[in-house]
């Protein structure tokens, strides 16, 4: 445990952070001039020794050219050309970089330029060169807004303070408690700090005990300090549980007469088979022309979740569902999310739905969007519905496409309790799906390949990644690992829910082939990095994968992607690759700015199919609404703040997410450390190789200083460590033999001791 740290004591009459007061003093009114004694006054500084102080800091300051002398003894900042505001990224160094759009890059700020700033703080920055070198570092002069106050970590506890000792990794400074903001928590528990001041003198800033949660390696305590390092709730408060109680399932005669009811229509869910939200359905008919209706309806969340209520405070504030590997934690109470707004089988329900006829060939022909009441007739887990496809995909393959067409049509006239089924078995009992239920999802099965494949053919990119998921027993308890890879029933699901995003888009977003200025809030996803790009061409080369990645155009680029994806799927270090193709994008973000979404090759795209568990999706309800009823449009700023915040909360999210998966992998890891396992590096850097587990996907590390054949140094360029003797690499890509040496749980950390280098 780290060591404990003492706070900072003025030392004689020297101003702490002098520097800094002044820059700041200046840059907040940087037109005019002042002298030393104005200066002093604005600092509250009276003393002669401290004037003098200041007197010195300025033609220090001029020197370095930060201010500048403007008449004899009057001083004032430099151009502003030189100060920038942005985002702190902090290293676990102590180290940071500062990104601001208006440079071209990142510039670094060394430690002890941080002045109290922390990771994603907002901070005003000195940009300057170093003497006698064109680098540019900076010097943060001013914090702008905190990103964070709160912190989870170990309390270590004195006689008459305590420490705590953050999880954050790049949180470089602990927290210093007084006895009387403890909380009576005790010494070694986990707990949820707030910082509530940084004392100019002290090198620690202060804070106070605001949750205990529990002693460290507990499964909920460490479940919750996931959650709440990333500033994540998980409960809701008693005022809007008790406001989603009133809420009724009663759907009143007069709220159908407003909607389009298609209570009669051929409906099923399909979904992941422990899912309790179930956000949308399909519904499918065939039309007297022999083309099809096929209709996505989405749970009404807009109808229940009203504007400026406190379940709509509560939605905006979370922005998204929570998916950690063994709870969900909702964005709307479960009464809304599980209950009342969930399309569960054989109950009405109200919704939201985008309405297609479509032809053979998956053209979109005629679309309807509006308020709906729906009635499901089926719901069926993603296992189920893939067992149907495989089971009846061969018949449907050995019949013409007329023969196809008759059969399917026939069997959709007939009643749901015709004779002629199929049957299934999941769970070890077999049960019979009436057959135009079956026709229904081998048809849709069909277009949805043939859409698959336009936006393939398009330049979307697919990333069939696959999912580590946990087998856990009553304590929640990891007693093994599956893979979850996606198959023809969630690409069914995944191609008409992708449909309906973009027709939603396009209608508001473009009319007559133009695009309108009408606000709303689309999904987006700018082109990848060129460089990232190129890096990776240069690893996946140390693989023997000799297909260059094409950038002459979009096409090429996801044209050469594709293949690749495809070329390593299934290899040992597929995982591996698809992470790294997957950070040479760009991230997809919110926001009423539409510029097309890259991966998906679509102009226009929003999302709407899952208001349960994005908040985005209801803002998108609501527009669509809006718009239907011919309204005009609105001013886009408050929604482009919202797109915003959305962005954020789905980033932390997915943060928490990923935590909660390296917990449950450590967890797992402990019960195996007398096994041996094949793994690939899947990293290499100065101080060690990463090494990824085969057969789990558990990530750890094998220190360079563990490694005894051979003193060892790190080679950028050949993404190796090399021998210096043996001249033996160990290199990106490179199969080998390791065991568990040590599991950390708090710092969800593995470290593998190295046993051979193995032949692929």
């Amino acid at each position: 445990m780290p060591k404990k740290k003492t706070i900072y004591k003025k030392k004689g009459n020297v101003i702490k952070d002098l520097t800094r007061k002044l820059l700041k003093l200046l840059n907040q009114d940087p037109k005019n001039s002042f002298n030393y004694k104005q200066i002093a006054a604005k600092l509250d500084i009276t003393d002669p020794n401290g004037r003098n102080q200041i007197i010195q800091k300025l033609e220090e300051l001029k020197g370095q050219k930060k201010v500048e002398e403007t008449e004899r003894g009057k001083f004032k900042i430099l151009p502003l050309d030189k100060y920038f505001i942005g985002t702190l990224d902090a290293t676990t160094n102590g180290n940071a970089y500062f990104i601001c759009d208006e440079l071209e890059k990142d510039i670094y700020i060394p430690a002890r330029n941080l002045n109290r700033a922390l990771d994603k703080d907002t901070v005003r920055i000195y940009k300057y060169s170093r003497k006698n070198s064109s680098k540019e570092e900076g010097d943060v002069v001013e914090i702008i807004k905190r990103a964070k106050t709160e912190f989870v970590g170990v309390l270590q506890l004195n006689k008459n303070f305590g420490f705590l000792i953050a999880d954050d990794a790049k949180m470089y400074a602990d927290i210093f408690i007084a006895k009387n903001k403890l909380n009576n928590a005790e010494d070694g528990e986990k707990v949820l700090v707030k910082m509530t001041d940084w004392p100019a003198n002290s090198k620690n800033p202060f804070g106070e005990v605001v949750t205990v949660l529990g002693m460290p390696g507990d499964h909920e305590t460490e479940m919750h300090s996931i959650l709440l390092e990333y500033g994540l709730p998980y409960e809701f408060p008693k005022n809007v549980e008790a406001e989603a109680e009133k809420i009724s399932f009663d759907i009143t005669k007069e709220e159908i007469s407003k909607r389009r009811d298609m209570r009669k229509d051929l409906t099923f869910t399909i979904d992941p088979k422990d899912a309790k939200d179930f956000d949308d359905a399909l519904s499918f008919e065939i039309m007297e022309n022999g083309n099809y209706e096929i209709g996505i309806h989405i749970a009404d969340v807009s109808h229940y979740v009203q504007e400026k209520t406190i379940i709509e405070e509560e939605a905006y504030k979370r922005a998204t569902s929570v998916y950690l590997v063994d709870r969900v934690v909702p964005m709307l109470p479960e009464i809304l999310s599980n209950g009342v707004c969930s399309l569960r089988p054989n109950e009405e329900k109200l919704t939201f739905s985008a309405v297609f006829e479509m032809n053979k060939k998956g053209e979109v022909l005629n679309e309807w969007f509006g308020r709906t009441v729906t009635y499901s007739d089926k719901r069926f887990a993603y296992e189920e519905a893939q067992e149907l496809i495989e089971n009846n995909i061969d018949t449907q393959r050995n019949n013409s496409d007329n023969n196809a067409e008759k059969e399917v049509s026939s069997t959709l006239n007939q009643q749901l309790n015709c004779n002629v089924s199929s049957e299934i078995s999941i769970t070890g009992e077999a049960y019979t799906v009436a057959p135009e239920i079956v026709s229904a999802i081998l048809k849709m099965d069909t277009l949805a390949k043939k859409l698959r494949k336009k936006r393939l053919q398009q330049g979307a990119i697919t990333f069939d990644r696959v999912e580590v998921k946990f087998n856990l027993n009553e304590n929640a308890e990891p007693v093994g690992v599956f893979f979850k890879e996606s198959k023809d029933a969630n690409k069914l699901i995944e191609e008409f829910m992708l449909l309906a995003n973009r027709k939603v888009a396009e209608f508001v977003g473009r009319k007559k082939g133009v695009a309108t200025k009408n606000t709303f809030v689309y999904r987006v996803h700018d082109e990848p990095d060129l460089d990232k790009l190129m890096s990776l061409q240069g690893i996946v080369s140390k693989f023997g994968y000799k297909n260059k990645i094409d950038t002459k155009d979009k096409k090429t680029t996801s044209s050469s992607l594709n293949q690749l994806l495809q070329d390593v799927h299934g290899k040992g270090e597929a995982n591996m690759i698809e992470t790294l193709a997957i950070r040479s994008m760009s991230k997809a973000v919110y926001t009423t700015q539409n510029i097309g979404h890259y991966g998906l090759a679509f102009d226009y795209y929003s999302h709407f199919t899952s208001p349960i568990r994005r908040y985005p999706d209801v803002m998108t309800h609501r527009l669509l609404q809006h718009y239907l009823e011919g309204g005009k449009s609105p001013k886009a700023e408050g929604y482009e703040e919202k797109c915003k915040h959305s962005s954020d909360m789905e980033q932390l999210a997915s943060k928490a997410e990923r935590d909660s998966v390296k917990y449950m992998q450590v967890k797992y890891m402990e019960d195996h450390k007398d096994q041996e396992f094949e793994g690939v590096i899947s990293g290499v850097t100065e101080w060690g190789i990463y090494v990824e587990i085969i057969e789990n996907k558990c990530e750890g590390m094998v220190r360079i200083r563990d490694i005894k054949d051979d003193y060892y140094l790190y080679d950028e360029k050949q993404y190796a460590l090399v021998g210096q003797s043996t001249k033996n690499l160990y290199q990106l890509g490179d199969h080998v033999l390791i065991k568990v040496k040590k599991t950390d749980l708090e710092r969800k950390h593995l470290d593998f001791t190295l046993l051979e280098k193995i032949g692929k």
